[in-house]
């Protein structure tokens, strides 16, 4: 299927090419939650590339391991907050869906992003206490 018609897997209900594709060429996205959609799209397709080019470079691992076996099915923002066009900072919660050798799962993370060279970027989780993670 082509792109222009394909879902994204973000699960906004628009098409890839109008929604997260965008973002995986080199477009960068407006917002926080827009850029937390994107890198689950990017994990959802393999775009281990776009995943750590999204990433802080002070946070960033040096690569990722993808599991094969691991597939995402589904996104829901639980809230977002700040990480509009005027902010530097925002949080976004979300639950992914997975499913994992064939069993299915869900993960809930609160992430941190932050502007990097006028860009959004993924900083990290935000621990329970509220710390963040020292990735």
């Amino acid at each position: 299927m082509a792109s222009k018609t394909k879902l994204c897997p973000c699960g906004r209900g628009l098409p890839y090419a109008e929604c997260c594709e965008p973002a995986h060429l080199g477009n960068p996205p407006a917002t926080a939650e827009a850029l937390m959609r994107s890198r689950y799209s990017a994990f959802a397709l393999d775009d281990d590339s776009y995943v750590l080019k999204s990433w802080h470079p002070k946070t960033r691992p040096a690569r990722i391991e993808p599991d094969s076996r691991l597939r995402w099915t589904g996104l829901e923002i639980l809230e977002s907050t700040g990480g509009g066009l005027f902010d530097t900072e925002g949080v976004v919660e979300f639950r992914a869906h997975y499913k994992d050798h064939g069993k299915a799962g869900d993960m809930v993370e609160r992430s941190r992003f932050v502007r990097s060279d006028g860009k959004w970027v993924y900083w990290g989780p935000i621990l329970a206490d509220g710390s963040l993670s020292n990735i």
